[in-house]
Protein backbone atom coordinates (compact mmCIF):
# COMPACT_ATOMS: atom_id res chain seq x y z
CA UNK A 1 0.00 0.00 0.00
CA UNK A 2 1.44 3.34 -1.03
CA UNK A 3 1.24 6.29 1.36
CA UNK A 4 1.44 9.87 0.13
CA UNK A 5 2.40 12.84 2.29
CA UNK A 6 0.90 16.21 1.51
CA UNK A 7 0.33 19.60 3.16
CA UNK A 8 -2.95 19.84 5.05
CA UNK A 9 -5.55 22.52 4.46
CA UNK A 10 -8.74 23.75 6.11
CA UNK A 11 -10.76 20.79 4.82
CA UNK A 12 -8.55 18.32 6.71
CA UNK A 13 -9.59 19.20 10.28
CA UNK A 14 -11.98 16.26 10.74
CA UNK A 15 -9.51 13.71 9.33
CA UNK A 16 -6.70 15.06 11.54
CA UNK A 17 -8.96 14.88 14.58
CA UNK A 18 -9.90 11.27 13.81
CA UNK A 19 -6.27 10.21 13.39
CA UNK A 20 -5.27 12.12 16.53
CA UNK A 21 -7.98 10.46 18.60
CA UNK A 22 -7.36 6.99 17.20
CA UNK A 23 -3.60 7.09 17.69
CA UNK A 24 -3.91 8.54 21.18
CA UNK A 25 -6.28 5.70 22.12
CA UNK A 26 -4.03 3.07 20.47
CA UNK A 27 -0.94 4.36 22.23
CA UNK A 28 -2.28 5.00 25.71
CA UNK A 29 -5.20 2.59 26.25
CA UNK A 30 -2.96 0.40 28.41
CA UNK A 31 -1.66 3.37 30.44
CA UNK A 32 -4.45 5.90 31.00
CA UNK A 33 -7.95 5.58 32.46
CA UNK A 34 -10.67 5.53 29.79
CA UNK A 35 -12.41 8.66 31.04
CA UNK A 36 -9.11 10.57 30.91
CA UNK A 37 -8.53 9.47 27.31
CA UNK A 38 -12.00 10.59 26.27
CA UNK A 39 -11.67 13.97 27.99
CA UNK A 40 -8.19 14.55 26.57
CA UNK A 41 -9.28 13.63 23.05
CA UNK A 42 -12.34 15.87 23.23
CA UNK A 43 -10.21 18.82 24.34
CA UNK A 44 -6.96 18.27 22.43
CA UNK A 45 -8.08 16.28 19.37
CA UNK A 46 -11.38 17.85 18.42
CA UNK A 47 -11.88 19.02 14.84
CA UNK A 48 -12.22 22.61 16.09
CA UNK A 49 -8.71 22.47 17.58
CA UNK A 50 -7.26 21.38 14.23
CA UNK A 51 -9.37 23.89 12.31
CA UNK A 52 -7.91 26.67 14.47
CA UNK A 53 -4.37 25.56 13.76
CA UNK A 54 -5.07 25.20 10.03
CA UNK A 55 -6.35 28.79 9.99
CA UNK A 56 -2.93 29.99 11.21
CA UNK A 57 -0.42 28.68 8.62
CA UNK A 58 2.09 31.33 9.64
CA UNK A 59 2.47 29.53 12.99
CA UNK A 60 1.22 25.96 12.44
CA UNK A 61 2.15 23.65 9.55
CA UNK A 62 0.57 20.22 9.17
CA UNK A 63 1.25 17.43 6.70
CA UNK A 64 -0.96 14.38 6.36
CA UNK A 65 -0.05 10.83 5.36
CA UNK A 66 -2.81 9.21 3.39
CA UNK A 67 -3.39 6.07 1.39
CA UNK A 68 -2.63 6.87 -2.26
CA UNK A 69 -5.52 7.30 -4.64
CA UNK A 70 -7.85 9.18 -2.32
CA UNK A 71 -7.66 6.83 0.65
CA UNK A 72 -7.99 7.89 4.27
CA UNK A 73 -5.48 9.84 6.31
CA UNK A 74 -3.46 7.46 8.50
CA UNK A 75 -0.99 9.85 10.11
CA UNK A 76 0.24 13.41 10.29
CA UNK A 77 2.96 15.69 11.60
CA UNK A 78 2.66 19.24 12.90
CA UNK A 79 5.20 22.03 13.35
CA UNK A 80 4.44 24.87 15.74
CA UNK A 81 6.10 27.53 17.86
CA UNK A 82 7.73 25.81 20.86
CA UNK A 83 5.65 25.43 24.02
CA UNK A 84 8.02 23.39 26.17
CA UNK A 85 9.67 24.01 29.58
CA UNK A 86 13.19 24.37 28.15
CA UNK A 87 15.05 27.40 26.89
CA UNK A 88 14.03 28.12 23.31
CA UNK A 89 14.70 30.91 20.89
CA UNK A 90 12.93 32.39 17.88
CA UNK A 91 14.67 30.08 15.42
CA UNK A 92 13.38 26.96 17.29
CA UNK A 93 10.26 25.05 16.29
CA UNK A 94 8.38 22.20 17.95
CA UNK A 95 7.11 19.03 16.37
CA UNK A 96 3.95 19.24 18.39
CA UNK A 97 2.52 16.01 17.04
CA UNK A 98 3.72 13.18 14.89
CA UNK A 99 1.03 10.52 14.87
CA UNK A 100 0.71 7.41 12.75
CA UNK A 101 -1.78 4.56 13.12
CA UNK A 102 0.08 1.50 14.45
CA UNK A 103 -0.79 -0.60 11.41
CA UNK A 104 1.55 1.66 9.41
CA UNK A 105 4.51 1.53 11.82
CA UNK A 106 7.71 -0.04 10.56
CA UNK A 107 7.22 0.76 6.88
CA UNK A 108 9.10 4.04 6.74
CA UNK A 109 6.06 6.33 6.85
CA UNK A 110 7.01 7.75 10.26
CA UNK A 111 10.51 8.53 9.01
CA UNK A 112 9.03 10.21 5.94
CA UNK A 113 6.73 12.32 8.13
CA UNK A 114 9.71 13.28 10.28
CA UNK A 115 11.79 14.17 7.22
CA UNK A 116 8.93 16.32 5.91
CA UNK A 117 8.75 18.19 9.21
CA UNK A 118 12.53 18.69 9.36
CA UNK A 119 12.60 19.98 5.77
CA UNK A 120 9.71 22.31 6.61
CA UNK A 121 11.52 23.56 9.71
CA UNK A 122 14.70 24.24 7.70
CA UNK A 123 12.70 26.10 5.06
CA UNK A 124 11.28 28.30 7.83
CA UNK A 125 14.81 29.06 9.10
CA UNK A 126 14.71 26.92 12.24
CA UNK A 127 18.01 25.96 13.79
CA UNK A 128 16.59 23.40 16.19
CA UNK A 129 13.49 21.26 16.47
CA UNK A 130 12.11 20.02 19.79
CA UNK A 131 9.38 17.61 20.79
CA UNK A 132 7.84 16.02 23.84
CA UNK A 133 7.32 12.28 24.25
CA UNK A 134 5.85 10.21 27.07
CA UNK A 135 8.81 9.04 29.12
CA UNK A 136 7.61 5.41 29.08
CA UNK A 137 6.96 5.21 25.33
CA UNK A 138 10.10 3.22 24.54
CA UNK A 139 9.31 2.64 20.86
CA UNK A 140 8.74 6.35 20.19
CA UNK A 141 11.89 7.31 22.12
CA UNK A 142 13.89 4.78 20.08
CA UNK A 143 12.41 6.18 16.83
CA UNK A 144 13.40 9.72 17.81
CA UNK A 145 16.90 8.57 18.76
CA UNK A 146 17.27 7.01 15.30
CA UNK A 147 16.25 10.37 13.86
CA UNK A 148 19.06 12.11 15.79
CA UNK A 149 17.11 13.59 18.72
CA UNK A 150 18.72 13.84 22.16
CA UNK A 151 17.29 14.62 25.58
CA UNK A 152 16.94 18.33 26.39
CA UNK A 153 14.75 18.22 29.50
CA UNK A 154 11.60 16.89 31.14
CA UNK A 155 8.09 18.29 31.39
CA UNK A 156 5.02 17.34 33.36
CA UNK A 157 2.10 16.39 31.12
CA UNK A 158 -1.37 16.24 32.59
CA UNK A 159 -4.07 13.96 31.23
CA UNK A 160 -7.24 13.94 33.31
CA UNK A 161 -6.42 13.66 37.00
CA UNK A 162 -2.96 12.23 36.40
CA UNK A 163 0.41 13.82 35.67
CA UNK A 164 3.08 12.04 33.65
CA UNK A 165 6.70 12.74 32.81
CA UNK A 166 7.46 13.56 29.21
CA UNK A 167 10.97 13.74 27.84
CA UNK A 168 11.77 16.85 25.85
CA UNK A 169 14.01 15.93 22.94
CA UNK A 170 15.88 18.22 20.55
CA UNK A 171 17.69 18.00 17.24
CA UNK A 172 19.94 20.67 15.77
CA UNK A 173 19.31 21.33 12.09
Amino acid sequence: MQIEIRPCGPGDAAALALVGQATFLETYAHVLPGADIVAHCEREHGADRYAGWLQRPEAYRLWGAEVAGGGPMVGYVMLSPPDLPVRTGPPDLEIKRIYLLSRFHGGGVGARLMQTALEGARALGARRVLLGVFGENASAIAFYARQGFTEAGVRKFRVGANTYDDLVLAKDL
